[in-house]
């Protein structure tokens, strides 16, 4: 028999009725009525061919063709489980690969890695600098992106979208807001002063070199005050907390998501 057509939900019911010799007993332990042990006991048999249980005037009795495959079958039971936990073993390690823009790392995300591993000793953490690196190149568990959304990953947002406008006098742009205080978007438009990332404008705008439309949230990691004092305003983009599926589902990404939204 290919392993496609293996009767998998049959066999667990079959091993199941076979250690308490009871359908009902074994119903109880799996969750289901015993009408429906009943059922998947007679389709295991059309299938196989064989009889697998006499009922005698002490109760149920297993056949010579079901002894000669119950220990088998519960060997490869036990198979099963020891490749689901080898499974597990990769989603159980304490090892954490979290991507982020160097600026945000540094003004909002180190202080609260390090609050969840004080509270989580045994977690590990691999830090890489960059919000556009590929999942599977670095072997991601989780990233922050400064985007409008998680597109076709699994995501949360980081606090509320806004910016916060620091410093006074010529406009400063990066690429996350190349024309600030424009909307055209035009080369003639572009603002006399350009840096690389949010960070690096919000430090010009300190500075006195002029003013510069940066991610809130940014700001009041890195200049709280001088975020309470500026205007803010809606903005479609945020930070966002985002993966793929498989990886969104690891208990070790559930839970720092969790204390990092909190």
């Amino acid at each position: 028999m290919k392993r496609t057509h293996l009767p998998l939900n049959a066999l667990r019911v079959f091993d199941a009725a076979a250690r308490h010799l009871s359908f009902t007993r074994a119903a109880d332990e799996l969750a289901v009525t015993p009408a429906a042990v009943g059922q998947q006991i007679r389709a295991l048999e059309d299938v196989l061919g064989v009889v697998l249980f006499r009922r005698t005037s002490k109760g149920l009795e297993l056949t010579e063709e079901a002894n000669a495959g119950l220990s088998a079958l519960r060997t490869g039971f036990l198979h099963f489980e020891d490749a689901v936990q080898a499974m597990q073993a990769g989603q159980s390690s304490h090892v954490l690969t979290i991507a982020a823009p160097r600026e945000f790392l540094a003004g909002w995300l180190l202080d609260r890695l390090t609050a969840y591993r004080n509270d989580n000793p045994h977690v590990r953490y691999a830090l890489v600098d960059g919000e556009l690196t590929d999942f599977t190149e670095a072997n991601l568990d989780l990233a922050v992106r400064w985007t409008e959304g998680p597109g076709e990953l699994e995501g949360v947002p980081l606090g509320s979208p806004e910016w916060v406008e620091i410093g006074a006098g010529d406009w400063i742009g990066w690429p996350g807001d190349p024309t600030p205080g424009e909307t055209t978007g035009n080369d003639d438009n572009r603002p006399p002063i350009m840096v690389p990332d949010a960070g690096q404008a919000l430090s010009a705008a300190l500075a006195g070199m002029g003013r510069a439309r940066v991610p809130a949230l940014l700001a009041q990691g890195l200049a709280p005050e001088a975020a309470v004092a500026g205007a803010r305003a809606a903005c479609r983009h945020g930070y966002w907390l985002v993966a793929p599926l498989p990886q969104w589902r690891q208990q070790k990404v559930r839970s720092l998501v969790q204390a990092l939204t909190a």
